[in-house]
């Protein structure tokens, strides 16, 4: 039976491991974590773990990012890294470690969460494409379709705009897709 709880300072080695497998070609991926949850920002890391017999399968860090809005800055969150485990893919544990960050993010009252990810396995946890919305993505390079967002019950109408990545991503050159021809 897998359960999906916090993440504690005791996983961190746990949730690595769970990343660098998940994403074993692009290793990049498990390198953000550390630097993600050591950044500070108005709203903090959350991370999600899924745990199965004492185990960590799974992980997710939702983390702080900006909505370039016509009023203001506006907090909003970004999921970003979601992995599972090769062996234990296709069991339910990534949508239930979504879902889990989806009900933090909004329960903390943040208004929106977006991510890079597959629009046929997203949508179906709730994730629509930004672009129609009134978002725009914060790099050319991520592709319309991919850049998705889940509104939280604080959305206002007034909070569209470009959504601003923390340095973090930029500093790693994790940031859409990279032309492997250039």
């Amino acid at each position: 039976m897998v359960r999906i709880r916090p993440e504690t300072d005791d996983d961190l080695d746990a949730v690595h491991r769970v990343h660098a497998e998940a994403f074993g070609h692009e290793p990049v991926v498990a390198d953000l974590l550390a630097p993600l949850r050591a950044r500070i920002a108005p709203l903090p890391a959350i991370g999600f773990v899924a745990e199965d017999e004492g185990d960590v399968v799974g992980h997710v860090l939702v983390t702080h990012a900006w909505l370039d809005a016509p009023r203001r800055l506006v907090d909003v969150h970004v999921l970003s890294p979601l992995g599972v485990l090769p062996s234990e893919q296709g069991r339910g544990i990534g949508s239930a470690l979504v879902r889990a960050a989806v009900a933090e993010s909004d329960r903390l009252g943040v208004p929106a969460l977006f991510l890079e990810g597959d629009p046929a396995y997203y949508s179906r946890l709730g994730f629509r494409a930004g672009g129609p919305l009134g978002f725009r993505e914060p790099s050319l390079r991520i592709p319309p379709a991919a850049f998705q967002v889940v509104l939280g019950s604080a959305y206002e109408p007034w909070m569209t705009g470009t959504l601003v990545y923390p340095d973090v991503f930029w500093a790693y050159d994790a940031v859409g897709l990279r032309d492997p021809d250039a």
